[in-house]
């Protein structure tokens, strides 16, 4: 007798199920509604399965951009996207995407295919040691025994991703299991796991922090990504404006409350930084992006009160005043109930508000002088200057580059949260058009219309630009900004660079970060059916960019063409480190 009569004799279910749809299927069961990736064997079927069941599927033109994409969709929606690579040197690609959020902390399960189960150490196809090289990057990384354990793993990977403090998780799928076939009755689904749980500070720090920042004489709040993850904007505004305190945000922090908020002092930061005497971290690390925490950026008596979901990451580099371990949003919550019962208010006339805002109109009234100037080529300040003009105020701007995105950053505003994606903590190049995909697809289902941008220094274009082909394959109506000085950091002009392959080799002579002058990457958009547009001028620019803005219905580039030698304006310190060229 067969089994399928077997099956029907004892009153199973003779249906089968391939492992493939098994994982669709447990996804879709975890809420997971987006999957980036680079098909091939043997993972193929399961991006198959995953159209089938209602997730969507991008298919990118690398491993990197696509992981960029996966992570990207975990911060902007608070549910982990899902990245799909095939075995050995795909997963090896996706590393750097693994990476990038793990330092960023942010949601993300990758799906990689590997060797059969009867092949290991065989020298099967593509064989490698998955699961363990993935350990480094990862909060969980595991390879099912069988096809019946899918469920609760895929559970167990979301589950992990976002609780605590947000991270990768990594699930291994020999190649055997995505094709074998197994009884449906055999299979059991795992109910989608519950939010995060939400725990908050001890009430006793609560009001030790609360008593700190009452006496402060030189107060500061810094925003940082943690708290746009966290959606603690509603209750940071209200503090920043129940208690009349000056705020700044890290890049990715940008928006939580407006940047054109009168409480805003990004515009003064390295004198807020320098000279607070009590900073208040909301999901900002002493890392270096904030100067660790030390002289000669802060004050060496400064007070730092820490707020994090993170007990690991409490006093990193500076002994905190007072630590308040917790969800962002519910610690800022109870401090408001606090100074509700309690209430007071920083004085919006005190010598430090006044020397923020002479600081602030400083430094303002310099970038105003740059931006005016009209000489062609253009340099970053005028760039900025007429393409903030003319940004939707909720519009998602990734930027990524050296001065490009430096400079973009205290010039293009944001005024909602998570409306900034960037290189980020692990200052990572190449996330751009990864990241910039995931917000057009996220945007396509949460807000219809809502306008992408783009901007890009010529070298980080580089990285990924052939998914420009992504974007116009899948109709996207990003813009992107490519701001060209032709090169890293300095480039030459086209006479300049003549001149120089006149001394021999480019490989002995030319400066290394120099690139081709006056590149067309405009081209790449044209090429694949997008528009594309060469500008040297301001009105150029203003054109341009009103037309792409005009088009809600197919993608743009914009290859601005700037000063080679062009760069910031002075700054009081050093941004990272010194050089000795």
């Amino acid at each position: 007798m067969s089994e399928n009569s077997l099956a029907e004799l004892r009153g199973g279910s003779t249906e089968q199920v391939s492992g493939a749809t098994v994982i669709a299927q447990a996804l879709k069961a975890q809420d997971v509604k987006y999957m980036f990736g680079v098909i091939g064997i043997p993972v193929t079927e399961i991006a198959l399965a995953a159209q089938q069941v209602g997730i969507r599927f991008v298919g990118m033109r690398n491993e990197q951009a696509a992981c960029y994409a996966a992570s990207a969709v975990g911060y902007l929606t608070n549910r982990p996207g899902v990245c799909l690579v095939v075995s050995g040197p795909g997963l090896m690609h996706a590393l750097g995407g693994m990476a990038n959020a793990s330092v960023n902390c942010w949601p993300l399960i990758v799906i990689a295919g590997s060797a059969e189960r009867g092949q290991e150490t065989m020298g099967a196809f593509q064989e490698f040691p998955q699961v363990e090289a993935c350990r480094l990057y990862s909060k969980f990384s595991v390879r099912p025994s069988s096809i019946a354990a899918i469920p609760s793993i895929v559970e167990k990977a979301v589950r992990s991703s976002i609780y605590g403090r947000p991270g990768v998780c990594y699930i291994d799928i020999p190649a055997d299991f995505v094709t074998l076939e197994v009884n449906a009755d055999s299979i059991k689904y795992v109910e989608c796991c519950l939010p995060p749980p939400v725990s908050m500070a001890e009430t006793s720090a609560v009001h030790v922090a609360a008593s700190v920042i009452r006496n402060a004489k030189q107060p500061l709040l810094v925003i940082g990504k943690g708290a746009a993850y966290a959606c603690a904007e509603e209750g940071l505004r209200q503090l920043v404006e129940q208690c009349k305190l000056p705020f700044l945000a890290t890049p990715m922090g940008k928006g939580v409350i407006p940047d054109n908020h009168p409480n805003c002092v990004g515009a003064a930061r390295s004198r807020a930084l320098q000279f607070a005497d009590v900073i208040v971290l909301f999901g900002a690390r002493l890392n270096w992006m904030l100067h660790f925490g030390v002289p000669p950026r802060y004050q060496p008596d400064v007070k730092f009160i820490q707020v994090d979901i993170c007990a690991e990451e409490l006093g990193n580099n500076v002994k905190p005043a007072v630590i308040l371990l917790g969800d962002i949003t519910a610690v800022t919550k109870q401090l408001l109930e606090h100074f509700d019962k309690t209430p007071w208010e920083f004085p919006p006339k005190s010598s430090w508000w006044r020397a923020l805002r002479a600081k602030m109109k400083s430094n303002e009234a310099a970038v105003k002088e740059l931006a005016s100037q009209n000489s062609v080529p253009m340099n970053y300040y005028t760039v900025f200057h007429h393409v903030q003009e003319q940004l939707p105020k909720d519009c998602i701007v990734v930027s990524e580059g050296a001065n490009t995105m430096d400079i973009g950053r205290t010039m293009l505003q944001n005024y909602f949260p998570r409306h900034r994606l960037d290189a980020g903590t692990f200052g990572t190049m190449g996330v751009g058009l990864g990241f910039a995909i995931a917000a057009a697809m996220v945007a396509k289902d949460r807000h219809p219309g809502q306008r992408v941008i783009c901007v890009e220094g010529d070298s980080a274009f580089g990285f990924s630009g052939m998914e420009v082909e992504t974007i116009c394959r899948h109709n996207l109506p990003i813009v992107i900004l490519v701001v060209n000085n032709n090169g890293v950091y300095l480039g030459t002009d086209k006479d300049s660079w003549k001149e120089i392959l006149k001394m021999g080799d480019a490989s002995f002579v030319a400066p290394p970060g120099c690139l081709l002058p006056n590149s067309h990457y405009e081209q790449i958009m044209s090429a694949f059916g997008g528009k594309g547009y060469f500008v040297q001028t301001p009105e150029e620019l203003q054109k341009s960019l009103r037309q792409s803005l005009e088009d809600k219905t197919n993608p743009s580039l914009i290859n601005i063409m700037i000063q080679p030698q062009a760069s910031r304006k002075p700054q009081d310190f050093h941004w990272l480190t010194h050089s000795n060229m």
